[in-house]
């Protein structure tokens, strides 16, 4: 498909906190749309990782077609630039077959690729960066981070002290293009805005606080009752776990239950308390996108909202 024709395609979008119902919701809107589901969750690329990530079930793979899950195994790395080639090729390929891809899920970076475009400032260079790690174990970094306020004031005020790697990558872009990271940032974002607003229909699914508390234990215990900690055993025995697949909501905790170093109470309860905090970081992470239609889950209507919203 021609890039012009893939830009000028309407990039429909479904997305909500975890827990809100997502995947049960998906079929129905994939099915009535004409689409076929394309996971933008970062941790089901990966093989293996079925039940902790709570992947689509092979009877609801079998009722519509879902894409860009299992993609690598669990020890690769899995980056946000490889995931918005595949998504490109995806779309390409449904296109070509008649049918339009419907987007699910709830991985910030993942949409901001998709709507946004990936930001491009200047590529790592290897030299530089190890300048920049010795003079941090050197100089510490409160020294790092004042330098970085001298030359880049904005970004000094957005991150933490300790944040090494984002103050290192700050720091990295100015000496490479004499331009502070915050202007490479704010020209992606206004050239963004003005090439990915017009052709984009996103629908959210809301769940309000009191419902969220009570469903998310609900999955938690339901996962762990589903096996979750054997597949974690069987992962650690067998490829392991990347860095990136080792950030996956819940694994570290099932993990030091599966090693007797938690109890299964204390296991649900961190990981309530972690799943309760990433739906709320996720709901703000919403807020950049003041054009989502959000529609009441479980809501009568809820279905028709969601296609009118998408055939826009």
């Amino acid at each position: 498909m021609p890039r012009e024709a893939e830009e000028d395609e309407p990039l429909l979008l479904l997305v909500g906190p975890t827990a809100s119902g997502k995947s049960a919701f998906a079929p129905e809107l994939a099915t009535a749309r004409g689409a076929e589901i394309a996971s933008m969750d970062s941790m089901l690329v990966y093989r293996g990782m079925d039940i902790g990530t709570a992947k689509p079930d092979a009877a609801l793979r079998a009722r519509v077609r879902h894409h860009l899950i299992d993609l690598v195994e669990s020890h690769e790395a899995y980056s946000v630039s490889r995931y918005v080639e595949d998504a490109s090729r995806c779309r390409r390929e449904l296109r070509e077959r008649g049918r339009a891809a419907l987007f699910v899920g709830g991985t910030a970076l993942y949409l901001k690729a998709l709507t946004h475009g990936l930001f491009r400032g200047p590529d790592v260079d290897p030299l530089l960066r190890e300048s920049l790690e010795r003079h941090w174990i050197a100089e510490g970094s409160q020294a790092m981070h004042a330098q970085l306020a001298r030359i880049d004031p904005q970004s000094a005020l957005r991150l933490h002290p300790n944040d090494k790697k984002r103050v290192l990558r700050a720091l990295e872009v100015f000496n490479q293009s004499g331009r502070a990271l915050s202007d490479w940032q704010r020209e992606w974002r206004d050239g963004a805005a003005r090439s990915a607003g017009r052709t984009r229909r996103i629908v959210g699914l809301e769940v309000d606080s009191a419902e969220l508390e009570r469903l998310i234990p609900l999955r938690t215990r339901a996962l762990l009752d589903a096996g979750w900690v054997e597949e974690v055993r069987r992962i650690r025995a067998g490829a392991g776990f990347s860095l990136t697949a080792a950030q996956a909501l819940g694994y570290a905790q099932v993990l030091e239950l599966a090693d007797g170093r938690r109890t299964r109470e204390s296991c649900e309860t961190e990981i309530n308390l972690r799943t309760r905090q990433f739906a709320r970081r996720q709901r703000t992470w919403f807020r950049q996108f003041p054009e989502i239609r959000w529609i009441r889950a479980g809501e009568p209507r809820a279905l028709a909202l969601a296609l009118e919203h998408l055939r826009a």
